[in-house]
């Protein structure tokens, strides 16, 4: 998800019930990680406060002051891990320490559907554009590679965003991608985009390229689901 959700959209929970529904269980278990926010206490209990009024079993993994013994048993056991936002650079130093990059690659792997906003749709990626890595800056960033090609979230919910993506797929800093303006979410099957969701009406995704000569944009077509 470019952006929205719960922590967005309280009063719009379609993109949660989209993700519960990708699972194919009848009351899924959803795990949130909200390692790029620093484990904010603030953020879990918004999405304690989401979850438990959607037909699933909410749980959280915290690594600042961790509470599950068996990290990976624990993550395989889930239906959903639904990814928080906040800082991407220091989400993968604290995944790769803990070997959640691996992990989550195996829960993938084994079904489990992944999901994010913001630096959680982000580091599923190769690579993309993030303001974790300076200050006040949107630079390149390496990511976990799940997913093939780039990525910029925020697409028309920051005025930055947009300018720096095309930017630095220009300069080819960045390999061609996907972007996702606040409240559209991009929906992989594999490694295959299938679909794409929004929340709200102009909420759009896109396919972004250098051709040679120029940045190409190309909107992708989005169903909007019922709120």
């Amino acid at each position: 998800m470019g952006g929205g959700g719960f922590s967005m959209e309280p009063d719009n929970l379609a993109l949660d019930r989209y993700i519960l529904a990708a699972s194919g269980a009848a009351n899924p278990k959803v795990c949130f990680l909200g390692t790029a926010s620093g484990d904010s206490q603030i953020y879990i209990d918004k999405f304690y406060a989401a979850f438990r009024t959607l037909p699933c079993e909410p749980a959280h993994l915290v690594l600042f002051q961790p509470t599950i013994a068996d990290i990976p048993a624990f993550l395989l056991e889930q239906n959903v891990v639904y990814v928080g936002g906040g800082s991407t650079r220091n989400l993968l130093v604290l995944w790769r320490e803990w070997r959640l990059d691996q992990i989550l690659r195996d829960a993938w792997q084994s079904g489990v559907v992944l999901a994010g906003i913001s630096a959680g749709s982000l580091c599923w990626f190769e690579e993309g554009v993030s303001d974790s890595v300076r200050a006040n800056q949107l630079e390149p960033i390496r990511c976990l590679g799940f997913l093939p090609g780039s990525h910029c979230p925020h697409y028309d919910g920051e005025p930055n965003r947009r300018p720096a993506y095309h930017r630095l797929i220009a300069e080819q800093k960045l390999g061609p991608g996907y972007a996702a303006d606040d409240g559209a979410a991009l929906h992989f099957t594999g490694t295959e985009l299938t679909r794409v969701v929004s929340s709200r009406p102009a909420a759009r995704a896109y396919r972004v390229r250098w051709t040679g000569s120029e940045v190409e944009e190309t909107p992708l077509p989005t169903q909007l689901l019922a709120s």
